[in-house]
């Protein structure tokens, strides 16, 4: 499994990622919203780099221009609810691909442990089709797992984007047991250290949903 971590190298990636870490700025909902959008353009277009492309020619008001074109739009796949600011980034970029949407949530037992359920995906067919899973945070990884697991309904993909905000490094070394290793690369703005027995990121940006949408009750 191939990782490629964006952030860290004095970008404005790294700009948009110190805002929504940022306790003070994240009180302003539509900001933190609007640069999770930014970071989703942001690796939309690193990820475009290794998609594939065919020269095209362009019939300009002068002339005839080669110009690389996208040869095949890919499939954007979201986690409900946290992942829609970010996705709504890569749709930019991506304004003409098809999409999969995924709900997953936390089903918290009487001792505080949960595990990670996935009760509904809709998606088009991802046969021989690159794939692009965003998620703002990959923490314990099993979201991300039962997310892959549940798109492979709907085919085989040629490729598997996962693309977070921020990863831990246990999710990163969880997934990287539990996927095929080939067929994935990761991609991240931020690798940190620790992860709660909660599984919360820290230092993280906290619950990306919340922010983004409002405090949820869990039922």
């Amino acid at each position: 499994m191939k990782i490629v971590n964006l952030g860290g190298k004095g970008s404005l990636l790294d700009q948009f990622l110190s805002e929504v870490r940022d306790v003070q700025i994240q009180q302003e909902r539509l900001r933190f919203r609007n640069n999770l959008t930014r970071i989703g353009e942001v690796m939309a277009y690193e990820i475009s780099k290794r998609l594939p492309f065919a020269d095209e020619d362009i019939i300009t008001p002068l002339g005839i221009a080669t110009v690389p074109t996208l040869k095949e739009q890919p499939v954007l796949a979201t986690i409900l609810r946290a992942g829609l600011p970010m996705y709504k980034g890569f749709l930019n970029f991506f304004d003409h691909a098809d999409s999969a949407f995924i709900a997953g949530y936390r089903k918290y037992k009487k001792n505080g442990k949960f595990e990670v359920k996935i009760d509904y995906i809709t998606s088009p067919s991802v046969e021989d089709r690159q794939v692009i899973i965003c998620d703002p945070m990959l923490a314990s990884g099993s979201s991300i797992e039962l997310a892959f697991k549940g798109l492979l309904e709907y085919g085989t993909p040629k490729h598997v984007h996962i693309a977070a905000v921020i990863a831990s490094q246990e999710g990163l070394d969880y997934i990287e047991k539990v996927l095929p290793e080939s067929m994935v690369t990761v991609w991240t703005g931020a690798i940190d250290d620790e992860l709660t027995v909660k599984s919360y990121i820290v230092p993280g940006m906290g619950d990306a949903g919340d922010l983004a949408f409002g405090e949820k009750t869990d039922n």
